[in-house]
């Protein structure tokens, strides 16, 4: 039985990982922010010294971008340098590291979706925050998975599916970005690639979306056509929307070491969403 540790247990990630593991195969640790600070070099070593995790998987993260704009200190704090802190614990124990990122650490200009081979250009401070979060994980140890991601999710989270669906129950009109693009992304199929990894030995940065593309308004469309809600829709600039930040226009990434080694096969940004709606509905 291999020992997995969870740190950000608690977000939608963390969340998704408990409900699909085995707990025949894997014991866990959870932790979150109320059990143990990241930024804390020495929690977070002595809980490695006591534990000896085989796996550590980094759920933890300051996601709010207007939060990481107005307090970067803080995005570093938990991005960059809780980051760092679990990868000193990896090497120290000869563990495998998880590290979940992001399409912002690319600027969103591009007009085809990123590789892991393209050069990063943040322009956010979110985006800068995790890129340097990556960036040790690679310094420190190279039994790593980093894991970039988009337009995630899931359980429990604040993310834009519970958004639109919070504000169709108000029956208000939604204005919604038609600029921004992007491959939604369900927690639980990125937990199965997660648990699918770490079973293996190929290190190293990986793009994990869901397949197809389509715009936040697109998006926020088949999420109401799925609720059987029936509020006016909108398609807006980012700048007039309800809903979004002001992102990378720009976010889709192509799973490009996935498909090129013929290792795993996400499904269907549309399949997933079903299945999280009649989760979401059964609950």
């Amino acid at each position: 039985m291999i020992k997995v540790w969870i740190a950000g247990s608690n977000g939608q990630i963390g969340r998704a990982l408990n409900d699909i593991l085995d707990p025949l195969e894997i014991e866990v640790l959870n932790t979150d922010v109320d059990d143990l600070d990241i930024t804390n070099t020495e929690e977070v070593l002595n809980f490695g010294i006591v534990n000896r995790p085989d796996v550590i998987i980094n759920c933890c993260g300051v996601t709010d971008t207007d939060l990481c704009e107005k307090e970067p200190e803080h995005a570093y704090r938990v991005n960059a340098l809780g980051a760092r802190n679990l990868s000193i614990v990896a090497r120290k124990n000869g563990a495998k590291i998880v590290q979940l990122s992001t399409d912002d650490v690319f600027d969103g200009q591009s007009k085809k979706p990123y590789t892991e081979f393209d050069d990063t250009n943040p322009l956010t401070v979110y985006g800068a925050s995790k890129r340097a979060g990556e960036n040790y994980v690679k310094e420190f140890t190279h039994k790593h998975f980093i894991i970039r991601s988009n337009w995630v999710y899931g359980k429990g989270g604040n993310n834009f599916v519970n958004r639109v669906l919070e504000v169709a129950e108000q029956g208000k009109t939604l204005s919604v970005a038609g600029d921004q693009f992007g491959s939604p992304t369900s927690a639980k199929d990125l937990a199965r690639m997660i648990l699918y990894l770490i079973s293996t030995n190929e290190y190293g940065t990986y793009h994990v979306t869901c397949s197809g593309v389509c715009n936040r308004y697109e998006f926020a469309q088949e999420i109401l056509r799925l609720s059987g809600k029936n509020v006016e829709l909108k398609a807006v600039p980012t700048e007039q929307s309800d809903l979004s930040s002001v992102r990378p226009p720009y976010a889709v990434l192509d799973n490009f070491i996935l498909r090129i080694i013929d290792m795993y096969d996400m499904p269907d940004w549309k399949e997933s969403l079903e299945e999280y709606m009649k989760e979401r509905t059964e609950n």
